[in-house]
């Protein structure tokens, strides 16, 4: 299924991830910001978060991204997750709508994480099998974001971003960038970040994410809690070069700083997208 580009409605300049300490600031002093993302399932129900969430998207593009659908889990795909999607989607009417290329769940039991799977032939077809399905609920393309992962598969049969360009081939859907992940799977396990650049559609690339990591006993781990690294600034450059310019976002989800650091943040972003 395809439904227009990727990420159409979403200017191609740096945003941030609004997370709940900044929400009422945003809402009350209107700062300058090109875009927001949101977790799409901290505002499934309504109430309070969806009225909050709908002022801010009066005055700024909105672009919701998704973690917990498990598009990879090998049960059937979760009706009332997608019921919830759909009625947010039918409020806000974002400008973007993005997942994660995960599991998580098996036999009825969900865990609240974004876990890797071997990439096999039979995973692709079952994957986009169920990014078909999702993207037919929603009437709309929807963003498949590449992972952040601690451990490598011995049966898989392609790698990540072959698989990403198969998934994008048979099921229409587009890619979320996140050089970050890439990165971290480049220090952790050697994934080679060049290959992946190059390896990957570029015009199936409709957002990049951008975020700080920690070392924790040796292992580079994508907490989402500290300024970018310089060496994925680089890596985002080379993506700059090679994929082209893109909304790019600023991710921080914990230790969330002030609301200028962000916006300092996406503030380098801009200047390198300025500079092309």
């Amino acid at each position: 299924m395809m439904i227009g580009p990727a990420s159409a409605a979403l200017p191609c300049i740096a945003g941030i991830g609004l997370r709940a300490p900044h929400q009422q600031e945003v809402v009350e002093q209107r700062p300058a910001l090109g875009w927001v993302e949101v977790h799409s399932e901290n505002f499934f129900g309504g109430g309070a978060p969806l009225h909050t969430l709908l002022e801010v998207a009066q005055h700024y593009p909105v672009s919701l991204h998704g973690v917990g659908m498990g598009l990879a889990s090998p049960g059937p795909l979760d009706g009332g997750h997608l019921r919830e999607l759909r009625k947010l989607c039918d409020a806000v009417q974002p400008a973007s709508v993005s997942e994660h290329l995960c599991w998580n769940s098996v036999a009825g039991t969900a865990i609240n994480d974004l876990l890797p799977f071997p990439y096999t032939r039979d995973a692709l077809a079952h994957v986009a099998d169920r990014v078909g399905r999702v993207q037919d609920i929603l009437g709309r393309r929807i963003l498949i974001e590449n992972l952040s992962y601690y451990l490598a598969f011995n049966s898989s049969e392609m790698r990540e971003e072959e698989f990403l360009s198969e998934l994008v081939a048979r099921s229409g859907c587009g890619i979320l960038f996140d050089v970050n992940n890439l990165y971290v799977n480049a220090v952790n396990l050697g994934v080679d970040a060049q290959a992946f650049i190059q390896g990957i559609p570029a015009g199936a690339v409709g957002e990049y994410h951008l975020a700080g990591a920690s070392m924790i006993d040796g292992c580079l781990v994508d907490t989402h809690s500290a300024q970018v690294f310089d060496e994925v600034w680089t890596l985002y450059e080379s993506a700059l070069r090679q994929i082209g310019k893109r909304p790019t976002l600023i991710e921080w989800d914990m230790d969330i700083p002030a609301l200028s650091v962000l916006q300092g943040e996406a503030q380098k972003a801009q200047m390198r997208m300025d500079a092309l």
